[in-house]
């Protein structure tokens, strides 16, 4: 398999890592070429294993198998243009664009497009969805908060895409995670309401707050997400007829009616790594199509908060 990877921050070199990985469970050959945009030096681990490092679309070869979009999410749209036609495959880190509104035609035909979804491949997800197969569902609720400066320890929070909203920062996006979640597990709703905002001393310019409230026809749902909740929190509770189940992908349990129902261990790379696999057998051709880039772009729509695509203020 020949790939090429545009980005190589530290998603870019986990996604590099895991699929060296899983072409050596696999037992498949593997090329990576890298498409840089500076001169920065490189982690050694990624220099060495790629097999050409270019600094131009030209440099690049005319054709690879797959090819994966890991720079900054502003960049997403104008590389993906760029590089149209040159890959069977593409794997696009999540969000796709930094805004729902930009025309995506070009991409609806002549390739696989897949938007990264990895909360999907968890353990708890994968079990939450065959238990809540045979539920009633009347409500969930769900949180994703955490404190931002501790997401890349050592690092100036400030120099990070999620601090700036022009970089496609902002919780609205960045924990774009918790909305593709509920949609795969409930579906699409009816109506969504959100308020959003910057409302914690953090030195940043993009939102740290958004509440939704979601209506189904046969539920509501509410979500809750923030950089600046200084307890770890990311579950989703889901109230029945007969249960109330706590999804906890932090302490990567299942509870029910307050007991532990199951348990998991797994450590937070397991679900890249099942991601990864998944996208192989994907570019193999062994595998049906999941989050395309127009589900993934209606999920923008819902996380923005604005029926035509484009973020509120």
């Amino acid at each position: 398999m020949k790939v090429c990877f545009v980005g190589t921050g530290s998603i870019g070199k986990r996604h590099i890592q895991n699929l060296m990985l899983t072409a050596q469970r696999e037992g498949f050959p593997l090329e990576i070429h890298l498409l840089r945009s500076t001169q920065r030096t490189l982690d050694s681990e990624i220099a060495a294993a790629a097999a050409r490092i270019c600094y131009a679309t030209s440099e690049l070869d005319a054709r690879y198998d797959a090819i994966f979009i890991t720079a900054p999410t502003h960049l997403h749209y104008p590389i993906m243009l760029e590089l149209r036609g040159r890959a069977g495959c593409f794997f696009v880190e999540k969000p796709v664009f930094d805004r729902a509104d930009l025309d995506i035609t070009p991409f609806m035909s002549e390739a696989v497009y897949y938007v990264a979804c990895p909360l999907r491949y968890t353990k708890v997800a994968m079990r939450a969805k065959e238990i809540l197969r045979g539920e009633r569902v009347l409500s969930a609720r769900a949180i994703c908060s955490s404190y931002l400066p501790d997401w890349r320890p050592g690092r100036d929070v400030r120099d990070c895409y999620s601090a700036h909203r022009e970089q496609g920062g902002g919780v609205r996006l960045d924990l774009i995670h918790e909305w593709d979640l509920l949609i795969d597990l409930f579906g699409l709703p009816a109506e969504v309401m959100q308020m959003s905002g910057k409302y914690s001393s953090l030195a940043i310019d993009s939102e740290d707050l958004a509440i939704y409230l979601a209506r189904y026809p046969d539920k509501l749902i509410e979500l809750h997400l923030d950089y600046f909740g200084r307890l770890t929190q990311r579950y989703c509770e889901v109230f029945t007829d007969e249960t109330v189940y706590r999804f906890d992908l932090i302490r990567r349990c299942i509870l029910k009616d307050g007991e532990v129902l199951e348990s998991f261990a797994e450590t937070p790379n397991d679900m890249y790594l099942r991601e990864m696999a998944y996208f192989c057998k994907l570019v193999q051709g062994a595998t049906e199509e999941r989050n395309t880039i127009a589900q993934a772009v209606r999920t923008m729509q819902i996380a923005c908060g604005d029926t035509d695509g484009r973020r509120s203020p």
